[in-house]
């Protein structure tokens, strides 16, 4: 069966999905989605660590684990739905590419409601977790990316320079018309590279192996 990979972009609320497969190395796109992460798509629940903010801590904190218990749902839900759509076609999803934020470890409730900066970081966290945890609850394996070394990371394990990847990524997102944004492309490289990593991976191992057999033979 062939082998497929996901690549998540996260905003507040929302993300781009982008499922990419392999065909002679070569990166396929086979959907690409926007899906949102809340049932209630307002300010409110899209920032809800704004939210909580003007909340008394208790009810700040059953405001979020709601925020989080619903993300992780509305994400499983699309993830294992794509998996059925895809096992119709013979293809396999195994593995996503999750672009992470550059900032450092979120201290405590507490400390989060009282900065500002942790607050943004912290809206984004909560829905890049809820993907995390859903799709390895769907057997995923993740491979998160920092999105500022995404370009670099893929240079150095596609050996494909930045300008010759954006073309790439931007030629394959034609067929699939408006909206093919950065999110998309992102998502795309982040995809393609959970894939490529599953393949040295395979290689190293197959080297592995055949040495060690080398080795008894001799």
């Amino acid at each position: 069966m062939k082998q497929a990979a996901l690549g998540f972009r996260v905003h507040s609320g929302w993300a781009a999905v982008v499922a990419v497969s392999l065909e002679k190395s070569a990166p396929v796109v086979l959907e690409r989605k926007r899906v949102h992460l809340i049932n209630t798509f307002t300010y409110t629940f899209r920032q809800p660590y704004h939210t909580a903010k003007k909340m008394p801590l208790a009810e700040a904190r059953q405001f979020i684990a709601q925020v989080e218990k619903e993300a992780k749902q509305l994400a499983h839900r699309m993830i294992h739905g794509m998996q059925c759509e895809f096992e119709k076609r013979e293809i396999k999803l195994t593995r996503g590419g999750l672009l992470l934020a550059s900032g450092r470890p979120l201290p405590g409730f507490e400390d989060i409601l009282a900065s500002h900066a942790l607050i943004h970081t912290a809206d984004g966290g909560l829905f890049r977790d809820a993907l995390s945890c859903a799709a390895e609850r769907c057997g995923l394996e993740i491979v998160g990316l920092k999105e500022r070394e995404l370009l670099e990371c893929a240079r150095q394990s596609l050996h494909i320079q930045p300008a010759v990847l954006l073309r790439r990524v931007t030629e394959l997102g034609k067929p699939f018309g408006s909206p093919w944004s950065q999110d998309e492309k992102f998502a795309t490289l982040a995809a393609w590279l959970a894939l490529n990593s599953r393949n040295r991976g395979r290689r190293t191992a197959q080297k592995k192996r055949l040495l060690a057999e080398n080795y008894t033979a001799n």
